[in-house]
């Protein structure tokens, strides 16, 4: 089952191909990536990089790929492919493959990305997978593409972005914990004195919507949200040809 992200960026083409090819770029506004390097090659050879991927403060994987991209094509889009592997034996994800259109779209690009892997570590690594981490890559993979509209669109840098996404987590948890503590023990009640139970009914129903609100709320213009994006192909997609000309780096 692979993965299918798709985010409509209204920017001009070569910014957002500049943004997404460049390294010094693309580890920017990327959640899935800590630092990605090209590595030198020859001429007329695809272009190879390493990644490394921060899990913990103490633990990085890292891995290699290999990429080429199609910048000029005869109906007007770009093309992006790649092969990756990692041989870190802490690292769930072996090795897979992926690709990246670029689709002008009246006064946007459709940017959208079809990628698949192959875990390890056996039976465990399959559940793992399948019940945790693709569900984490799919949401990672989406929340980065918003955050990478929000850049392009509106000048947010994606650290700014990042804040503006832990800034709003912890205002809703702190919504959330008030509220929660409220129902539990209907404390608020207390500060009401004599109209306390007059109005006994009220204030469950105001922190129940205050949870509501913490939960189920839109995220701010400005904090990047993974809903944003479509998470299903509109069509039946297919990876492009320029995928099948890479081998997988070992």
């Amino acid at each position: 089952m692979g993965l299918y992200i798709e985010a409509r960026v209204r920017a001009d083409l070569d910014d957002l191909w500049s943004h997404t090819q460049d390294p010094a770029h693309h580890q920017r506004w990327d959640l899935r990536f800590t630092e990605i390097d090209f590595l030198p090659r020859a001429e007329g050879e695809p272009q190879r990089f390493r990644y490394a991927t921060r899990v913990l403060p103490f633990l990085t994987v890292s891995g290699t790929g290999v990429s080429a991209g199609e910048k000029e094509r005869p109906d007007g889009t770009r093309t992006s492919a790649l092969r990756f592997a990692s041989p870190h034996p802490l690292s769930l994800l072996a090795e897979g493959s992926g690709y990246w259109r670029y689709v002008p779209d009246g006064d946007g690009v459709r940017f959208l990305t079809g990628y698949d892997y192959r875990p390890r570590w056996g039976l465990f690594g399959a559940l793992a997978d399948r019940w945790l981490f693709r569900p984490l890559m799919g949401w990672a993979t989406a929340w980065s593409f918003d955050r990478l509209r929000l850049w392009l669109e509106r000048g947010i840098t994606p650290e700014r972005a990042r804040r503006n996404w832990l800034l709003e987590l912890l205002v809703r948890a702190l919504v959330l914990a008030v509220c929660g503590t409220g129902l539990a023990e209907g404390s608020p009640l207390r500060l009401l004195g004599p109209f306390a139970a007059s109005t006994a009914y009220l204030c469950p129903l105001l922190l129940a919507a205050g949870v509501c609100l913490a939960l189920f709320t839109s995220p701010l213009p400005g904090t990047p949200a993974a809903r944003r994006c479509l998470r299903q192909p509109p069509t039946r997609a297919r990876a492009p040809r320029l995928l099948h000309t890479l081998e997988t780096p070992r």
